[in-house]
């Protein structure tokens, strides 16, 4: 019994941390400042495929909120992603954003972002182009591991 409930706080927890404040064009995203108007992208609904532009802003319930991150996770074993744009409004690109795109070549960031979190790109096995800006101060440990 005591096993049940624990195995079911864990999944509780793992749903709450999944859970997105609201969906746009596909994408989920938590309001990081309701006073600023602030999002971070959270997750896709479907596995985006392809070429991937992140929009610079999003409306939702009649306000307009600028795209300020990419959250933990949010593009993990998205398999058939092949390149990716962040809009120039992104500073952070959080742990494990890109973890296993198997597929992914290229990835456009902006002069914006001043961290990637640990693992952001780990796994990207096809990534060939990335170009770093020189804004960026912190780069976490593991961020490329696995690329070739």
């Amino acid at each position: 019994m005591k096993r049940i409930l624990l195995f079911s706080a864990f999944l509780l927890c793992t749903m709450l941390s999944l859970a997105a404040d609201f969906t746009v064009d596909g994408l989920s995203y938590n309001i990081t400042s309701t006073t600023d108007l602030k999002v971070e992208v959270t997750k896709s609904l479907t596995q985006p495929s392809g070429n991937l532009t992140i929009p610079a802003s999003v409306e939702y319930g009649g306000k307009t909120y600028t795209v300020t991150g990419i959250g933990y996770q949010a593009f993990n074993f998205s398999f058939n992603l092949t390149s990716v744009i962040i809009p120039n409004t992104v500073t952070y690109i959080a742990e494990w954003a890109f973890i296993s795109c198997n597929k992914l070549t290229s990835v456009t960031i902006p002069n914006s972002v001043t961290t990637i979190g640990e693992g952001a790109f780990s796994g990207c096995k096809s990534l060939t182009s990335i170009t770093i800006p020189d804004a960026v101060t912190s780069i976490e440990g593991s961020t490329f591991y696995g690329c070739i």
